[in-house]
């Protein structure tokens, strides 16, 4: 990290150090230098606890909300963690610093690519890029002890995401569209239990229709991530 970086990402620690209790994951947003993973015009943003454009009707999450995710999976460094929807490659570098290996599946090839050289240039080699849907998963690699899914979903917690999960394993996912939630997802003794959280503000998961592409671009235009 550049000086200014480390300075930045230490001053974003200890802001989000009011909200999140888990040390490791604040060392983790101390770690990862978020203005690698912005575009070039907004850098001078990437410091500020706040969702930012990256392309393609998608964003970049407030970094209280990616810290939250974080927390609320319990990743102790030994994990494999499904990560869906790549974005820019932040949230799925902030995993990075805290599980052993990432895999992270994105549906548009300019962000991943984008996901790749950003991850390359923050110096994080424990990441995978997949293309594809995410609400499918990545059977290949299943099953995961951690699932973090950085995009909202309609319809409830996708049935092949909580399929995945290993015996132990956490999900958690922003749900019920214009009304979305965080829901914590835990797999224990053969059964699914799910946890209603804190309000939040994704773009939808997988827009597979012209007019959920143009809602998805609205949400990033006007997207703000709130926890109460």
């Amino acid at each position: 990290m550049t000086v200014e970086s480390s300075q930045g990402a230490r001053a974003l620690a200890e802001q989000l150090s009011a909200d999140i209790a888990d040390q490791r994951v604040l060392a983790a947003i101390r770690e990862v230098p978020r203005d690698r993973f912005v575009p070039a015009d907004l850098r001078a943003l990437a410091w500020e606890n706040a969702p930012l454009p990256i392309g393609e009707g998608q964003t970049i999450s407030q970094p209280l909300i990616v810290a939250r995710m974080c927390e609320l999976l319990e990743l102790q460094g030994q994990e494999t963690v499904l990560d869906v929807g790549t974005g820019s490659g932040y949230h799925a570098a902030v995993l990075s610093r805290l599980a052993r290996r990432v895999v992270s599946i994105e549906r548009h090839t300019s962000l991943l690519q984008s996901a790749g050289q950003n991850l390359h240039a923050a110096g994080i080699e424990n990441v995978e890029l997949i293309l594809g849907d995410g609400s499918q998963g990545y059977a290949a690699q299943a099953p995961y002890e951690a699932i973090n899914v950085a995009a909202a979903s309609a319809g409830g917690v996708p049935a092949a995401l909580e399929q995945q999960l290993a015996p132990g394993g956490r999900l958690v996912i922003p749900t019920d569209g214009r009304h979305q939630r965080l829901m914590l997802v835990r797999r224990r003794d053969g059964d699914i239990r799910r946890r209603v959280m804190e309000p939040v503000r994704f773009v939808p998961l997988v827009p597979d229709t012209d007019a959920d592409r143009r809602e998805a671009e609205r949400a990033a235009r006007s997207i703000t991530e709130l926890v109460e």
